[in-house]
């Protein structure tokens, strides 16, 4: 008589999250593979954190409402999707994505921060996501030859943790964030340069650079060989004090100030594969950003309409180097 052999926890996971890929699109290898369109367009991805803590049976159906196919999957204390993940369990996880015709794409941990991501890489790979963000460690404020000498360490800290995302076909995006080692163009350019590994890259995020569309749009190409993720986020008038909602919703895309086109027209030029999460924090942090599910995905989704807007204008003349 012919045995079956018992399927486990993560065969089955990695079956469920097949079989909602075939809902949504092609498979990580066909899109890698896929040929080149002839119009650069945006591959937007959804924050699970911009519904705060809402429960994820309410956050998924609105992923494709969004425009998008994937989701990135936050912890506290910006949300809790990621606890409720472990709660419900990685198959019914699974299954819930198959459900609602959406993949995971991203897991982000800066709580776990950039040494601690080993299991998470392994979870990352088990439920089908191709990237995990996270922070920077090391000294913040250096300049020149010590800010190099302080990336090469960071590098060197984390290959155990690039050999581990190779093996799982996962990479690691750093973000530049305010305070920490990796935050302004100097470091973002050392680290793009110092990384051996295309697993270890950046996640861009324009709201902690000086908010100069020019500047932002030539690190994109500088940072090129290693650019992972961008978030379409800028600084507004912060997020760290409350303000009225009006000013608060400045950080998204087509609200403040920022012009995106030239940092679009960038990444255009670069030929830039990888996930655009618009983006923004509120204040307190773990509350949705509106107060209905309905009223953020509309508030996505205008930012999204800007910056397609931005798609279509007249590419912007990049100036001679001699002339900046």
């Amino acid at each position: 008589m012919r045995t079956t052999r018992p399927i486990s926890r993560r065969d089955a996971c990695r079956r469920i999250a097949a079989a909602g890929a075939a809902c949504v699109g092609l498979p990580r290898a066909a899109e890698a593979s896929a040929a080149r369109p002839e119009v650069f367009r945006l591959r937007t991805i959804l924050a699970s954190c911009m519904y705060g803590k809402m429960r994820l049976e309410e956050v998924l159906p609105e992923v494709a409402r969004t425009g998008a196919a994937h989701i990135d999957i936050w912890p506290a204390v910006h949300g809790d999707q990621r606890e409720q993940v472990e709660a419900m369990g990685h198959a019914e996880f699974a299954a819930l994505l198959a459900k609602h015709a959406a993949r995971l794409g991203i897991i982000t941990r800066y709580d776990l921060g950039p040494l601690r991501l080993r299991e998470e890489l392994l979870v990352a790979s088990e439920l089908g996501a191709s990237l995990v963000v996270t922070g920077s460690r090391g000294p913040a404020g250096l300049k020149g030859s010590e800010l190099k000498a302080e990336i090469v360490k960071f590098v060197e800290a984390m290959k155990p943790h690039i050999e581990v995302a190779e093996a799982q076909r996962v990479a690691i995006a750093i973000e530049n964030h305010a305070s920490a080692l990796i935050h302004e163009p100097d470091s973002i350019r050392w680290l793009a340069e110092l990384s051996p590994s295309k697993r270890l890259g950046i996640a861009l995020a324009p709201y902690h650079l000086e908010q100069d569309s020019a500047l932002i749009g030539r690190l994109v190409r500088d940072a090129a060989p290693r650019l992972l993720h961008f978030y379409a986020w800028q600084h507004g008038k912060g997020c760290h004090q409350k303000l009225p909602k009006e000013d608060e919703l400045l950080q998204m895309p087509g609200r403040g100030p920022l012009d995106f086109g030239p940092i679009l027209a960038a990444l255009g030029d670069i030929e830039y594969r990888g996930w655009t999460e618009i983006f923004m924090h509120p204040v307190p942090r773990g509350i949705p950003i509106l107060p209905t599910a309905r009223e953020v995905t509309e508030a996505i989704n205008r930012a999204r309409r800007y910056l397609e807007s931005c798609l279509r204008a007249p590419a912007p003349v990049t100036p001679p180097e001699g002339s900046r």
